[in-house]
């Protein structure tokens, strides 16, 4: 009996436990516009444990700000605690936007801790009178351009973003004057979009979005998601887009959102982003999505001294199927022509592999930079590559022949395809048959594509050219401590879209990044005020010379 009446305990737990855990609704997005072009969701529990406020408020550029008599003393509130806004700022804090036919909107939404502390900060923020109004149990502070609303603990912040209307000319030339001269812009009720913010149902919102919900369901500092397709990318209505009327971007971004999310953690700064796409373009991606850059190919390299590399691996066919989607096959191959080759020479002469290295960077004594550059593909068809050699030959020819271009070296065998601009480097790429394993191979070798950036080797080869300048040699100092490398991975397609990863690599890997980005950043800010006051006190110092133009007159 009292094992059954256990059971009858703990099934609703498990039923509980399982419906969350399968949930696809999210209380982040719950009053968030379904077409917000985008949101930034920031874990204010997670950011205020990794970086105290104490800790900030011990920093030297904190105390020169607090200590600086411009600084207003509703600031200086702030600065001596956050929550002295009344916002509990150890919670959730979403900023959004939503496009309109004026332009948009940019709003913050958050927790109310103190509802007393937030309406005095706003009043005075705001420079209006303490009173507010209420409507429906919603409290408003407005001014011109931007109102607070609060109801119980939520608080809505909205600000008129009109000016981000890129062809409002076109919109309301209705109202222009017979000299075609723009009348104001129909003034936005905030108010109103603050309250329909209140009142939205949930299946209008982010909520109920299945891939903002697997967003908030990632482990992070902050959340951020763009809404390609609100954003109107490709649309006519953008500049410059209208003489590309022809090309159908409707199916590169019907449906198109990109998510990411960021963290802070020891020694490095983790981001993974995941692109999703709409039906036909998502077939495309699953169908031609890249294996695995070619290992042989970084192999090759004939230096380690790598600054930089770009390495990808593709299904040729899939540029024909992109180009019908878009629906410019046939100018395709009408440019192509002109180079002497077709579209189906293009896709048969690779195999699918592109490798870009930045090596050997150094710097002579003027500053002058000099590296050496390589750009390698493999080779599918080696008649068909023949075809865009001479092409590429033929413009460089035109291009390139003037005394100052630069000297540019290509070779090629069976298998791969290599150009630069050193020849022995060039030379050495296809003859080579190097196994040389670089430092960051692991890290990338599975991935369809990559990328890498060795700021390390870059910011030393830099030394000389920094060291001219005292404050610009801490800067200089403080990079070195701080940045040590940057890897990017393509991890193909999973769970509905493509899936990329950004490790950005701290020399001191024992400290949260968030705390090692702030100090840095702070240095850099300390340095530019320096380099401000000495400006200006050299401008103070400057005695402009004159010259006497009255005995010139006279004997003239």
């Amino acid at each position: 009996m009292q094992m059954r009446f256990k059971f009858s305990l703990l099934l609703p737990v498990a039923v509980m436990f399982l419906f969350s855990s399968c949930s696809k609704t999210n209380k982040e997005g719950r009053y968030v516009p379904a077409n917000a072009v985008f949101v930034v969701h920031m874990n204010g529990q997670s950011l205020n444990t990794k970086l105290p406020w104490e800790e900030i408020k011990s920093s030297e550029l904190f105390k020169q700000a607090y200590a600086d008599s411009t600084t207003p003393a509703l600031a200086k509130t702030v600065m001596d605690n956050p929550e002295n806004t009344g916002i509990d700022v150890k919670n959730d804090i979403l900023f959004f936007m939503v496009k309109d036919s004026s332009g948009g909107y940019i709003a913050i939404e958050g927790t109310v801790k103190d509802a007393a502390k937030f309406k005095q900060f706003n009043s005075s923020a705001n420079k209006i009178p303490a009173t507010e109004t209420e409507k429906d149990g919603i409290h408003f502070l407005a001014s011109d351009k931007m109102t607070t609303s609060w109801k119980e603990s939520k608080f809505v912040m909205v600000m008129d973003a009109s000016g981000l209307n890129m062809n409002r000319k076109n919109r309301y030339n209705d109202y222009a004057d017979s000299t075609n001269s723009m009348a104001p812009e129909p003034k936005k009720d905030l108010n109103a979009i603050a309250t329909q913010l209140f009142a939205l149902k949930e299946d209008n919102s982010l909520g109920k979005e299945e891939k903002f919900t697997e967003l908030m369901k990632e482990t992070g500092d902050i959340h951020f998601w763009i809404n390609m397709e609100a954003l109107g990318m490709g649309s006519s209505d953008m500049p410059g887009m209208a003489a590309l009327s022809m090309i159908n971007f409707k199916k590169i971004y019907e449906g198109s959102r990109v998510t990411g999310t960021v963290n802070f953690d020891n020694g490095k700064i983790n981001a993974d982003f995941t692109s999703y796409s709409g039906k036909e373009m998502t077939d495309l991606v699953k169908k031609y999505s890249g294996d695995k850059v070619s290992s042989e190919m970084l192999k090759r390299l004939p230096s380690k001294n790598v600054a930089a590399l770009f390495a990808l691996n593709f299904k040729p066919e899939g540029i024909r199927e992109y180009l019908k989607l878009l629906g410019v096959e046939g100018f395709a191959n009408m440019g192509t022509a002109f180079l002497g080759f077709n579209l189906d020479d293009f896709i048969k002469a690779n195999k699918g592999d592109i490798l870009i290295s930045v090596s050997d960077f150094v710097q002579d004594s003027s500053g002058k930079p000099d590296m050496s550059v390589i750009f390698s593909a493999s080779i599918g068809d080696k008649p068909s590559f023949s075809k865009l050699v001479e092409a590429g030959k033929k413009v460089g020819k035109e291009k390139l022949n003037g005394e100052n271009s630069p000297v540019i070296s290509y070779n090629l065998n069976d298998n791969y395809f290599a150009i630069g601009n050193k020849k022995q480097d060039v030379d050495k790429y296809i003859a080579s048959t190097n196994n040389s394993t670089l430092d960051f191979f692991d890290k990338i070798s599975g991935s369809s594509s990559s990328a890498y950036i060795n700021f390390q080797y870059i910011l030393k080869a830099m030394e000389n050219q920094a060291s001219r300048d005292s404050l610009d040699k801490v800067i200089y100092d403080a990079s070195v401590k701080m940045w040590d490398n940057l890897v990017f991975t393509g991890n193909g397609f999973k769970n509905g879209g493509s899936t990329t990863h950004l490790e950005i690599n701290l020399v001191d890997k024992s400290t949260n990044s968030l705390k090692q980005l702030h100090n840095y950043l702070g240095t850099i800010a300390a340095v530019m005020k320096k380099q401000e006051e000495k400006y200006m006190t050299d401008y103070s110092t400057y005695e402009p010379v004159t010259v006497d133009t009255t005995a010139a007159v006279s004997s003239h």
